[in-house]
């Protein structure tokens, strides 16, 4: 389920990020790194809306570095 708009969708067609255990937080192309794991969805739309609200602020309940937000981005656009 995407943080920002709730839908669900299969877990190809979203984006993960994860917390782990040190407080790393990073994207997961694998989508099997352990930690807290938080899916965005592949469209402008909700990166804009993540970005805005700075949703993974609240996911993961700590401030996230502005660099993840752009490499989540980054991430979008390429796909």
């Amino acid at each position: 389920m995407c943080i920002v708009c709730r839908g669900r969708s299969d877990k190809k067609e979203l984006v993960r990020v994860v917390k782990n255990k040190d407080g790393e937080v990073f994207l997961d192309k694998t989508k099997k790194a352990n930690g807290r794991g938080a899916y965005v969805c592949k469209s402008k739309e909700c990166f804009e809306k993540l970005r805005k609200t700075r949703a993974l602020n609240r996911a993961f309940k700590c401030d996230i570095p502005l660099e993840i937000y752009e490499k989540l981005g980054e991430e979008i656009e390429n796909c």
